[in-house]
């Protein structure tokens, strides 16, 4: 159910969650933003957890939606669909507010991986694993689920570079360490 109240309150808690983080914030900070009552929350949302996980599902969303959009531009070429996708990390990664990877974040905010949130941090990642696998499934690499593991891996230190690092050199650092796990293009400065 996309109601317009229930936009406004998974608005409301993206900006807060993003900022503050998801158990700095209570659900009376998201009820106060979005300016509606515990009534109207509790009839979307059953608890704060699923709020947090329609949060990430959105934040997933949106991702996906950025990867598909790399591929779709790389047109079938790896390393093409690769630099498009490092220069968004760099370009996010370095973004005035950005406050880290929010899947990594919860992650560390939720570390059971039997609670909802966690298990959809994990889904998400799974999903950003798999296309990673599909992505470079046409260069017959000896062990592409290895591969992908690894591009995770620079994933992840790009989100975290973004705190300390310049876009290009985060895009650049990004690029250079997907090649260098491929074998492919130049390992050399980009």
């Amino acid at each position: 159910m996309n109601s317009p109240m229930r936009e406004r309150l998974l608005e409301a808690a993206s900006e807060l969650f993003y900022a503050h983080g998801l158990r700095a914030v209570s659900v009376d900070k998201v009820i106060d933003l979005a300016g509606t009552t515990k009534v109207t929350f509790y009839r979307h949302f059953k608890s704060k957890d699923d709020l947090v996980v329609a949060y990430l599902e959105r934040r997933a969303a949106l991702e996906r939606d950025g990867i598909g959009g790399a591929i779709k531009q790389g047109d079938g070429d790896v390393e093409a669909t690769l630099r498009v996708i490092s220069e968004a990390i760099g370009l996010i990664a370095c973004a005035p507010g950005f406050r880290g990877c929010p899947f990594i974040n919860a992650a560390a905010e939720y570390p059971d991986p039997d609670s909802p949130i966690r298990k959809a941090v994990d889904a998400h990642r799974r999903w950003n694993r798999t296309t990673f696998e599909q992505l470079i499934a046409p260069l017959g690499l000896a062990d592409p689920a290895e591969a992908a593991d690894d591009l995770m891996l620079i994933r992840d230190g790009a989100m975290v570079a973004g705190y300390l690092d310049q876009p290009a050199t985060v895009a650049a650092s990004f690029l250079r360490s997907s090649r260098a796990v491929l074998g492919t293009g130049r390992t050399t400065r980009s």
